[in-house]
């Protein structure tokens, strides 16, 4: 991968819709140039996918929070069983140290909070954290929990 691929990869990052004419234009290649760049990026699997970036409704999803879960080994696939089976989790994370796993989600209310809090504890040890804002977030850019 080359200087021109990561320019490449950078505005596809920023807009992934971003008409190849454009890139080409900011790249300064021609239109076939860059198509043919980017289907070798896809072909070579570092460009895994392309997603839609949604905007939760602040009125919808009101608390993010990262609940950590210390889950024993054998009710980890339980555990991961009732985690994907839960729409406010966004995301989960098996991880080291004292937890097994965060699982990071948005709840409309801090009732959905503490049912699903409820509902990990009974697999597991938890500790939870209020997420108040997200600062730095390279996950998506221009994303953000709140509009």
């Amino acid at each position: 991968m080359d200087e021109l691929d990561k320019r490449i990869l950078r505005l596809l990052c920023e807009n992934a819709r971003m008409p190849v004419k454009d890139i080409a234009r900011e790249v300064a290649l021609t239109s076939p140039a860059v198509s043919s760049r980017i289907r070798r990026l896809e072909r070579d699997g570092v460009i895994a996918g392309y997603t839609a970036v949604l905007r939760v409704p602040q009125a919808n999803n009101t608390v993010s929070a990262l609940i950590s879960v210390a889950n024993p080994p054998a009710q980890r696939q339980e555990f991961l069983q009732t985690v994907a089976a839960q729409p406010s989790v966004q995301q989960c994370y098996h991880v080291t140290g004292s937890y097994s796993f965060i699982v990071k989600v948005l709840c409309p209310d801090m009732d959905a909070l503490e049912h699903l809090i409820t509902t990990f504890q009974k697999m597991g040890q938890t500790n939870t954290q209020l997420i108040l804002s997200a600062p730095v977030n390279r996950d998506f850019p221009g994303a953000s929990l709140r509009p």
